[in-house]
């Protein structure tokens, strides 16, 4: 059963978020008091782009496995070290394809966008970290291991050991690529 493990947030544009007993996820929004919540995007390096786009990463998620992933290649991680808002346990976030559904606790139910683009700041949060979120598959594609973005359709209070209930999208299923 996929559950949720620790949520987080932070006002500020800095690379971890302190956990919180709760979060209040916003419908078309994100997570309330969080430094990305907003209807245009509030990335730092997109709002110089063009500040006018669609905020496609309202929420971040990442997978805990993750986490024991890269612990054995020697990296120490806990939930919110990566910036994510939802760590989640027993769901494959990085499969899912383009606009599936996640149903957070009772009420909140947020679609996925896409993957998060790991940057610099995971470099230099710890030195190898990087190379170890982005690799090559067989056929020298590009695999993201950082985490997903979603944005938010319904709100409401999203808590750990709330559970996930996926829905998956009508077919044809589309890959994530990042956004």
């Amino acid at each position: 059963m996929a559950t949720i493990v620790a949520v987080a947030r932070d006002e500020g544009h800095r690379f971890s978020k302190p956990l919180l007993p709760a979060i209040h996820l916003l419908a078309g929004l994100g997570v309330e008091g969080d430094a990305h919540c907003g209807t245009t995007v509030k990335h730092r390096s997109r709002v110089a782009v063009d500040p006018t786009q669609p905020n496609l990463r309202q929420v971040h998620l990442i997978h805990e496995e993750l986490f024991e992933e890269l612990a054995d290649r020697g990296f120490s991680l806990r939930p919110g070290d990566m910036g994510e808002n939802v760590t989640t346990r027993g769901i494959d976030l990085l499969t899912l394809p383009v606009g599936t559904r996640l149903c957070l606790g009772a009420e909140a139910l947020i679609e996925i966008t896409g993957l998060r683009n790991p940057c610099v700041q995971i470099e230099a949060f710890q030195p190898g970290l990087l190379k170890a979120v982005v690799g090559r598959d067989a056929d020298g594609n590009l695999i993201r291991k950082a985490g997903i973005m979603g944005i938010v359709l319904e709100g409401g209070e999203v808590r750990p050991g709330d559970p996930i209930d996926v829905t998956l999208p009508a077919l044809p299923h589309r890959a994530l690529e990042r956004v």
